[in-house]
């Protein structure tokens, strides 16, 4: 990115910006309803340093007068529920009326948030936030690269982009990168031109909906897909290219792919995207699993073999919490209880994890060291499999988690089985080092996740992502969605999309082939 270009004439010379929006991914096929509960609520100064970019001192923070209204971020889950969603739509709106007016507003969101009873969450509140901004406040938005860019999404605001990596490593680039475009454009030549300093947004659906395991950044096509990024970006009259994969396990008509180009040619932005679109849309059947897929048991049958590296690293890829898993599903542990050749003394199996609060306070109750049964897990997504009933010894108990809460870990023979008081994924060596495990050491660990995080992608020998069922299968055919629009691949192989780019400068509507 770079400095930021100098204040232009007509530019605006220190402009007051304001920051707010809602982050959760949320699968409609989980049971998982996430309420107040699951979110995170940052205003003010809080809001502000959730942005080191924005630290005093930056040049970014000191480019403008920052107002940071509210945001709500949470672990990926099920679906909204609406008084959840009406409240903090409603605590945006009003810090707008309140704290207005604003030459800019940093719109910072994921893309993938469902809501009971609606089919197009971010669009809804993209449109109540312009309403209550009014028309010409100039609005940037920064989203996961597997959220989706809806008609309405897309005319309600006027900078538009993604994260360029899966696994998400540059997550808070990507923010720092709509700030810093939202700057440019309010400081350049156009700045005081309310119509100019707009940039045209050159959109294409793609007609492809596949999982984030199928596309990762770290293989091709999606490597040299997203490669062609920072090459267009850089071309005169550019502002910037971006694409999405879209969500998978929501069931909406917007679930799909896009690609998006900003910039003032219009005439190249389009072509630009209809270029990589048709490259995404040529490459649909070449995506593959970022790792060797099984069922599970044909992934511990690897894990066991003679010439296994360990550790052997299982994805439980059906119930991953940060796709939108409710996170309790049983069936995968409760199908490793049942492998001899785990719960006896000869190996170590790491198995993370399953919530829920009354088998924790049973574990707690009985103390480390003691021999407890309980029944645990499948209170929320009792779909796959029922609880699970587990008799070990009681590992450890941990204490004041932020996400897990209290968490206990329960031995049986030399399988561990985590149990967390809340939700919590297990991205990083010190989750499991905190417990008493040291992953480095065993021979199996068990994961609910698709692809492997960088901390656990280093800790593998080996791994296998396993086809397990729950709220994000990763056979999406198996799932049943039934709203999606038609021509949608690999749902629907019927035709061939044209792939035309259609280019609008917030609502001025027109196709360019």
């Amino acid at each position: 990115m770079g400095a930021l270009p100098p204040v232009a004439d007509g530019g605006v010379q220190r402009p007051r910006i304001g920051i707010g929006g809602i982050s959760i991914e949320s699968s409609t096929f989980s049971p998982h309803i996430s309420g107040d509960e699951a979110f995170t609520i940052r205003s003010g100064a809080e809001l502000r340093a959730y942005y080191p970019f924005l630290d005093d001192g930056r040049e970014l923070a000191e480019a403008a007068d920052w107002v940071p209204l509210t945001h709500g971020r949470s672990l990926p889950g099920g679906a909204v529920d609406p008084e959840t969603y009406r409240r903090m739509k409603q605590a945006i709106v009003d810090g707008i009326r309140l704290h207005g007016p604003f030459d800019g507003f940093f719109f910072d969101i994921h893309g993938a948030m469902s809501v009971v009873g609606m089919e197009d969450a971010e669009g809804d509140l993209a449109v109540a936030v312009r309403e209550a901004l009014g028309p010409d406040t100039l609005v940037s938005t920064s989203m996961d690269l597997h959220g989706n860019v809806s008609e309405t999404l897309r005319d309600a605001v006027d900078l538009l982009t993604c994260y360029r990596m899966a696994p998400h490593e540059d997550w808070l680039n990507t923010k720092e990168r709509a700030v810093w475009n939202l700057l440019a454009r309010l400081r350049g030549e156009h700045g005081g031109d309310v119509l100019r300093r707009r940039p045209y947004t050159a959109w294409v659906g793609v007609p492809v909906l596949l999982p984030g395991e199928k596309t990762s950044t770290r293989l091709e096509p999606a490597r040299g897909i997203y490669a062609e990024l920072p090459r267009i970006e850089a071309l005169p009259g550019v502002v910037d290219a971006s694409v999405w994969i879209g969500y998978a396990w929501a069931d909406e008509p917007r679930c799909q792919a896009y690609v998006v180009v900003t910039g003032d040619d219009r005439e190249l932005i389009a072509r630009e995207a209809e270029r990589v679109a048709r490259r995404f849309w040529e490459a649909r059947e070449e995506f593959v699993f970022v790792a060797r897929t099984g069922s599970l048991d044909e992934a511990v049958e690897r894990a066991l073999a003679p010439d296994a590296r360990h550790p052997y690293l299982i994805s439980d890829s059906g119930d991953n919490p940060t796709a939108g898993g409710a996170g309790d599903v049983t069936w995968t542990l409760a199908h490793l209880l049942e492998r001899a050749e785990l719960t006896g003394s000869e190996r170590t199996t790491l198995v993370a994890s399953i919530f829920d609060p009354a088998a924790v306070a049973a574990a707690v109750a009985a103390g480390v060291g003691a021999s407890v049964t309980v029944s645990a897990g499948a209170g929320v997504d009792d779909g796959p499999h029922g609880p699970v009933r587990i008799s070990g010894t009681v590992f450890s108990i941990t204490h004041g988690d932020p996400d897990a809460g209290t968490q206990v870990v329960l031995a049986v023979g030399g399988l561990h089985a985590v149990i967390t008081e809340r939700r919590k994924p297990f991205h990083h060596l010190q989750d499991f080092r905190m417990l008493g495990l040291e992953p480095t050491t065993a021979d199996i660990v068990v994961v609910k996740i698709g692809y492997l995080e960088p901390e656990l992608y280093d800790l593998a020998a080996d791994w296998t992502l396993a086809l397990t069922p729950g709220g994000v299968d990763q056979d999406l055919l198996r799932l049943g969605h039934r709203r999606l629009r038609p021509g949608v691949y690999p749902f629907d192989s019927s035709g061939t999309p044209e792939l035309t780019a259609v280019v609008v400068r917030r609502g001025e509507e027109e196709s360019l082939s």
